[in-house]
């Protein structure tokens, strides 16, 4: 359903955008780039958050770490990422190809300025195996995100970031999508 949610999306709000396939996994921010032969910084990570009663999504770039502080401090809570069972509950997508396109309901969407510094960003598009290629100012339009500045800019990703939500809000919460990532 996720997959066919987002294509659904892209032919009724912007045909020009072609949804594009790998036969590898492209789960986390470290495989995403391999798959589409991007940087990982390219890669746009969809954080799944639960902040009080709220639950939103942050797209960032991936190698971008969410700042916990700036973070309460904007939606006035402490985040939580969505537990794994929560994720496609919520958002109609898989953990691994959580996006902001095709949700399963509406949710508000947040864009880290972190994304600006490329022309093309790489989320995912609701499977571990699928993502678009878009500018993150379109992106941003289409899904009616607020800009928003809640992370850290790391110069170097670590080997082992995973774009998976399967950290908890104590850990780095530097999960590519809870996020699409492309995922």
């Amino acid at each position: 359903m996720s997959l066919a949610s987002v294509r659904a999306f892209f032919a009724e709000r912007a045909p020009d955008i072609s949804v594009i396939e790998s036969q590898i996994s492209s789960a986390t921010v470290v495989l995403a780039a391999e798959a589409y032969g991007v940087e990982p910084a390219r890669i746009a990570k969809t954080l799944s958050l639960r902040v009080g009663d709220r639950v939103v999504l942050i797209v960032a770039s991936g190698t971008a770490r969410m700042d916990n502080k700036k973070v309460k401090t904007l939606f006035g809570g402490k985040p939580k990422m969505l537990g794994l069972d929560e994720v496609a509950e919520i958002t109609g997508h898989e953990v691994g190809g959580v996006c902001p396109f095709g949700l399963k309901s509406p949710l508000p969407v947040y864009c880290d300025v972190s994304l600006k510094a490329f022309d093309i960003v790489v989320p995912a598009a609701g499977s571990t195996h699928s993502a678009v290629r878009i500018t993150p100012d379109r992106m941003a339009e289409l899904t009616a995100a607020e800009w928003v500045d809640v992370c850290e800019v790391r110069s170097q990703e670590r080997p082992d970031e995973r774009l998976l939500e399967t950290q908890s809000s104590s850990s780095s919460n530097e999960g590519r999508d809870g996020a699409t990532g492309a995922g």
